[in-house]
């Protein structure tokens, strides 16, 4: 990952915080279950896990998305591949992920397998899971990926702290790239997120949030909808 390291300070709780944005990486109430609950269930995996399934995911952080959704296909057996794309911009160092993971013990094998294949530009993290990172401002590398998913993770700093992740641009191009019967959640509510999403075409869900978060957002591209090529669309 080539880009600008992202800036931390750190809670008490051993938690990052982005210097840039002024927002923590995960839910200061568990960002372990904070994961389970939004991205894991909120996409109804791993139910959905067959071979070649597909997640993108907006904002990759610490990797802890990518850390329990690994896992989570290892637990439940699924054959063949999984394949995970993350678009990032600020990629944490090394040495900063291991401290922001090493709350979570359990986490430790896959952390030190993930920070080898980051290191040395590898894509196959074993398992059968396949890890593709898109560095730089996914206004700028969104549109000119290819890629069609199953589900989505949208996970970057919050709507008022980071306002350019989730503009209407982008949330067009997340819906178009979305196969028909794909979901999508992310732990905001945001009005103008809601919205943008529907307008692009994706059935919206207002559902109850995790910890102190009232409600979060689930997404579905209707099943009826035709099959559509990125570059076709635009």
């Amino acid at each position: 990952m080539q880009d600008q390291t992202a800036e931390l300070d750190w809670t008490e709780g051993a938690v990052p915080v982005s210097r840039r944005f002024g927002d923590a990486y995960y839910s200061l109430q568990g960002g372990l279950e904070e994961t389970r609950w939004v991205f894991m269930a909120g996409n109804g995996l791993p139910t959905r896990f067959r071979d070649g399934f597909r997640i993108a995911e907006t904002g990759f952080g610490t990797g802890l998305n990518l850390l329990v959704t690994w896992a989570a296909w290892v637990r439940a057996g699924a054959p063949g591949r999984l394949h995970y794309t993350t678009f990032e911009a600020f990629p944490m160092a090394p040495e900063d992920r291991c401290r922001a993971l090493a709350v979570w013990p359990e986490l430790t094998p896959q952390v030190t397998r993930l920070n080898f294949a980051l290191e040395r530009g590898q894509s196959d993290l074993g398992d059968g899971v396949i890890l593709d990172v898109v560095p730089g401002d996914v206004r700028a590398t969104l549109p000119v990926w290819h890629g069609q998913v199953d589900a989505w993770y949208l996970d970057g700093f919050s709507p008022a702290r980071n306002p350019a992740m989730w503009c209407d641009a982008v949330l067009a191009e997340v819906a178009l790239r979305l196969v028909p019967g794909g979901t999508l959640a992310t732990y905001t509510a945001a009005g103008h997120v809601r919205r943008a999403l529907a307008a692009a075409g994706l059935e919206v869900t207002r559902c109850p949030g995790y910890g102190r978060k009232r409600h979060m957002t689930l997404a579905r591209k209707p099943s009826d909808s035709p099959p559509e090529s990125p570059r076709d669309a635009q």
